[in-house]
């Protein structure tokens, strides 16, 4: 290594392959979302994911395994990517009410602009949850979410805003479920009742909706 500290040509070059096969890696999990979202897991082709990556169906394999490994992978890198988001919200800094609503607020938007999302964890349960009971990532990375909520709810509690009790996990199922169906039963709901669920007015109202019910059954005696 120069006296500078900094990687010589062998060392630049084991770092320049990791970046590169993180960067494969991230390329093949991305078209695979598409994919696997689009096909479920018995529809997807690994052969179009390795020809919309310009890889190799044994590179694919070299990273994951099996289909079904790259399958299990790209739902742990779904659940990552809103959990960071998430993460990233900076709820801590927010009185309990504004808080609520800006994790509602987030929820709602993230689960309209990521489709692909919804429709994973639709075919998931599909297969009753068999390849995530696979992971220890998926339940550790989770875990998160519901201990910002039950922070929110015991600052609320605390400065005497909140008033009724409520578990977590039910809290976090009533707000995901009317953020959820909104995009898994878009078209359907929209077909039955000539409601359009993407117009703006439309959106603004049950935004504000969800926002306001919420906040008003913690803040009841």
């Amino acid at each position: 290594m120069p006296d500078g500290g900094e990687p010589g040509p062998v060392g630049t070059r084991r770092v320049g392959q990791r970046d590169r096969t993180e960067q494969t890696r991230s390329d093949i999990l991305l078209v695979a979302r598409a994919e696997f979202a689009a096909n479920g897991l018995s529809g997807a082709r690994v052969d179009a994911i390795a020809a919309r990556t310009r890889t190799s169906k044994r590179m694919i394999y070299y990273h994951f395994g099996s289909k079904e490994g790259l399958y299990l992978a790209v739902l742990e890198d779904a659940y990552a990517a809103i959990r960071k988001v998430e993460d990233e919200l900076r709820l801590a800094e927010l009185d309990p009410v504004e808080a609520m609503r800006r994790l509602i607020d987030f929820t709602f938007d993230y689960d309209e602009a990521h489709p692909e999302f919804i429709r994973l964890v639709t075919i998931e349960n599909i297969h009753r949850a068999e390849h995530m009971r696979q992971s220890t990532t998926l339940s550790r990375l989770n875990v998160s979410v519901i201990a910002t909520i039950e922070t929110i709810l015991q600052r609320g509690k605390d400065s005497g805003i909140f008033r009724r009790t409520v578990d977590p996990i039910d809290l976090h199922m009533l707000i995901s479920s009317f953020c959820f169906f909104r995009v898994s039963n878009q078209h359907t709901f929209g077909t039955i009742f000539g409601h359009d669920l993407a117009d703006p007015t439309t959106r603004a109202r049950q935004k504000a909706l969800l926002q306001d019910a919420v906040v008003a059954l913690l803040q009841a005696t």
